[in-house]
């Protein structure tokens, strides 16, 4: 049993950190190995305090090395083992809004335009399409192609959504594409963490501090879509660019894991023909960022619709209108909260150790801290107004403050 602990529950004294704060001037990150980089030095230094890093060598020992040869995708095992499947296609070349369209493919298709695309050297009369967001973990659970590097086990976004019966959803994925596929200027849903790992081929990044992004948005306020397009040197369309500082520039070479913290708008470029796994994760470092996005989010949407503020139900349309643009809301984020608090009081309670995905097990003192995380942010949602003029909050009430006091006494015992 591999436990990963924290030195106490009490170590980290606030609830991490903002990932809107100007701290960021000078961005910085660190390069680490593996076998090296200890999971309190990586949780403190990292995690906890909102800067990116490079982990080596974190692939060695996964079994998806068979999606690979010669350090090039592997088409025909791919194909071999997973070529009916269906799976996202994005042409790079034609974009969606701020995004890409997308198409369902199926694998087996995919990867036969791919050999086809390398063929034609990468010829600009055929479209470059980039294979994004499959769902391979969800859809796969009995391939256990990877594991979860311990650094990145606490993960309570998808402990969550794997645990739920009603739906079928998860924030882990497959990326594969040719040389000059590319992902447009974001920052990651929820204001998560995201960790992303090549299995082959290089990728070059950047990455821009929480608050850049204001220096990266036109005058109607949308964000840029391609950071490197001359237009924003236009003063009429991007009257801040000027004023956009330091960003991050980073190589990642296959083998490499990156750890992107919350708030830190990116976009990324395949140097070569590439396959990834990324997960977009949560824990108690970046959960108040959660918190804060999903508010904002909401205030956004009330701004939207504010002329109909009289309707009766406003309240609740609001958080209908909020769950479809940003994926979540309210009533899902207070299951959220209670749902981490439950499992780990449930393990406290029983002296045991929760395993969590990748065969990990967090001790007592992780256990605490999640407990101690997710109640700070638990008693800020139940004072919101927001959330108390919603009908679900009548129904969980009672609920919550039951569940205050178990953590009172669960969290007094040593």
């Amino acid at each position: 049993m591999e436990i990963l602990d924290l030195p106490n529950h009490t170590f980290f004294s606030n609830l991490g950190t903002d990932c809107n704060s100007d701290q960021y001037k000078i961005p910085y990150f660190n390069h680490h190995l593996i076998e090296n980089l200890s999971y309190n030095t990586f949780f403190s230094e990292n995690a906890f305090k909102n800067v990116p890093c490079v982990i080596h060598s974190v692939t060695d020992l996964w079994e998806c090395q068979q999606w690979i040869a010669h350090n090039k995708p592997n088409f025909d095992y791919l194909i071999e083992h997973f070529g009916d499947v269906s799976v996202p296609v994005a042409d790079c070349g034609d974009r969606y809004y701020n995004a890409q369209k997308k198409e369902e493919q199926t694998l087996k298709q995919y990867l036969n335009y791919w050999k086809k695309y390398l063929c034609s050297n990468y010829s600009s009369e055929m479209p470059c399409l980039y294979l994004k967001d499959w769902h391979f973990t969800r859809d796969f659970p009995e391939k256990n192609i990877y594991r979860v590097p311990s650094v990145f086990a606490s993960d309570w976004l998808n402990e969550y959504f794997t645990s739920r019966e009603d739906v079928q959803d998860d924030y882990r994925f497959i990326y594969m594409g040719p040389k000059g596929s590319w992902t447009p200027f974001h920052a990651d849903v929820f204001s998560s963490f995201s960790w992303s790992v090549n299995l082959c081929g290089q990728k070059r990044w950047l990455l821009y501090p929480p608050g850049q992004e204001k220096n990266l948005t036109d005058k109607h306020n949308n964000l840029a879509y391609d950071v490197e397009d001359p237009s924003l040197n236009d003063k009429d369309k991007f009257e801040n660019y000027d004023k956009v500082g330091t960003r991050l520039e980073i190589i990642q070479n296959p083998g490499e894991a990156i750890f992107v913290p919350s708030g830190w708008h990116h976009q990324v470029w395949n140097l070569d023909d590439t396959i990834s796994i990324n997960h977009n994760w949560v824990n108690g470092c970046n959960i108040w960022n959660m918190w804060m996005s999903l508010r904002n989010n909401l205030a956004a949407v009330k701004a939207e619709i504010s002329d109909c503020q009289d309707m009766e139900g406003w309240e609740e349309h609001c958080q209908i209108m909020l769950n479809a643009a940003f994926g979540l809301d309210y009533k899902l984020f207070c299951s959220f909260l209670m749902y981490i608090v439950q499992t780990r009081l449930t393990h406290l309670q029983e002296n045991t150790h929760l395993k969590v995905y990748g065969n990990w097990y967090m001790g007592t003192n992780h256990l605490k801290f999640d407990i101690k995380q997710a109640k700070s942010i638990l008693m800020k949602l139940i004072s919101d107004a927001d959330f108390n003029q919603l009908n679900y909050f009548v129904t969980v009430e009672n609920e919550i403050g039951v569940l205050m006091e178990e953590i009172d006494t669960a969290m007094d015992r040593k």
